[in-house]
């Protein structure tokens, strides 16, 4: 398929699947055959009706953390920063409840998400450019939920302390960091740092439901934190300064005028594995330094997503056929609608069948005893309640706390069945998905240590 009828099926395709997703709006933009093409439809916001065109910014939400990963990496290529020692020895203020492992840390731990700490900490420092070395100090309480290096842990803490450490070997704020190392060698015009700068474009606004089945509204709040930036609380953009981000890293981090953004032994070293993931089905096989790696019969798709309030984004990378892909929303069922695009255009444009996704089985094998998954697991953001009834039925309560009450998430009940030897799966898809949960490790009694639902969520009072 040429881009030019890629460039055709999304304009057709895009208006029927966001009213298919409930999705008041989005935007895509493709990379391929060197050059980028770009479309968007529906609405920024439901309640003002104003019309989402391919200049509109979204929050990216967690793709940051590639960015915050590429600023880390710069320093590297400086001889700035050494990833192997302890990021104590750039930021002696860094602390966590657990002194022991404190001391240890890396920022190669810190980048594949393997430091082990609780990572969902989304506390307000305020809106200065200081909100990020403040948001340390609120770290000094926060557990250690396993040994470095132990497990993978999706970590959005870990990523704001790298924030910090990049702040310091540079001298400046994050934000500057990003405008002066990043956005503009690339050149990119419609890119905002936080929500100053987002005001000066057409900016999308969230959309959340206030109770499941309800329709999606516009959300009472735009952003998370600022202190969360370096993890992906304020970046936003439109597709085609993503995609040109992404066109750095297939260029062997080369700027579209020739500036040397990143070392070309770095770009690759950055979608090199790192850590292996749990069977989750809806995430990737492997993390790498940033980049979230997707091991398919086809080859590895290199990418992220993001999450903020309301809005979703994706971007995926296929590094030997030079395609890139960046789909923005504010709101619906966005996974699927990220799956309808990618699925197509990856076929058409670079031979990828994305992997199937996980469904429960059938049949499921009774479970007679739950004992190993039974028990309360606990977060910064939630705590789940896993349960076994007189008809050996498991179920599932999560009840959100902190933020994630606070934007509105609500309690869940689900009835898990056994997936793996090593994994429960919902029996109802949650907004058509089906995500299987891992239990891992051992309390010492039979019970399982971890409830691995991307994050390590450990069992409380073990």
């Amino acid at each position: 398929m040429t881009l030019e009828r890629v460039e055709t099926w999304i304009a057709e395709n895009l208006p029927a699947l966001i009213e298919k997703y409930d999705v008041p709006g989005a935007a895509v933009a493709v990379l391929a055959e060197g050059r980028v093409v770009d479309h968007a439809a529906g609405v920024l916001s439901r309640t003002t009706g104003v019309e989402a065109t391919v200049d509109s910014v979204f929050q990216i939400g967690s793709v940051t953390k590639v960015w915050t990963a590429t600023l880390v990496m710069q320093l590297v290529d400086e001889g700035l920063l050494d990833l192997q020692v302890p990021i104590r020895t750039y930021l002696p203020e860094f602390r966590i409840a657990d002194e022991s492992a404190a001391v240890k840390i890396t920022t190669h731990q810190l980048l594949k998400h393997t430091a082990g700490f609780e990572g969902d900490i989304f506390t307000d420092t305020g809106v200065g450019d200081d909100c990020v070395e403040k948001y340390l100090e609120v770290l000094h309480d926060v557990p250690q939920l396993f040994a470095p290096d132990e497990l993978f842990s999706y970590n959005n803490a870990g990523y704001c302390v790298l924030g910090r450490l990049v702040e310091v070997l540079r001298g400046k704020s994050y934000d500057a960091c990003l405008r002066d190392h990043i956005i503009a060698p690339l050149g990119l015009t419609h890119t905002a740092t936080n929500v100053y700068e987002a005001i000066l474009h057409r900016a999308a606004v969230g959309h959340i439901q206030p109770e499941p089945g309800a329709a999606y509204q516009a959300a009472p709040i735009w952003a998370l934190a600022r202190s969360n930036s370096p993890a992906g609380s304020m970046l936003s953009m439109r597709p085609r300064d993503l995609v040109a981000f992404a066109r750095m890293h297939l260029d062997g981090g080369l700027a579209p005028d020739g500036t040397k953004v990143l070392e070309p032994g770095t770009v690759a070293a950055m979608q090199e594995p790192q850590v292996a993931l749990p069977y989750l089905g809806l995430m990737g096989t492997h993390w790498g330094l940033g980049w979230e790696l997707f091991d398919t019969p086809d080859g590895v798709l290199v990418g992220h997503d993001g999450n903020t309030i309301g809005q979703a984004a994706f971007l995926r990378i296929v590094p030997e056929k030079g395609v890139a892909i960046a789909l923005l929303t504010n709101g619906g069922d966005a996974f699927p609608l990220y799956r309808d695009i990618y699925s197509h255009l990856l076929s058409e444009l670079a031979d990828v069948t994305m992997p199937t996704l996980p469904v429960p089985p059938t049949e499921p094998e009774e479970l007679v005893d739950a004992s190993r998954y039974v028990g309360t697991y606990s977060a910064q953001v939630f705590d789940i309640d896993i349960t076994q009834d007189d008809e050996q039925r498991v179920w599932m309560d999560i009840k959100p706390s902190g933020i994630a009450e606070e934007i509105g998430e609500v309690p869940e009940r689900k009835q898990l069945v056994r997936y793996s030897d090593e994994s429960l799966i919902p029996i109802e898809a949650d907004r058509g998905m089906f995500m299987p949960h891992a239990f891992l490790g051992d309390d010492g009694e039979g019970h399982a240590l971890y409830l691995h639902v991307g994050r390590a969520v450990r069992r409380s009072g073990a």
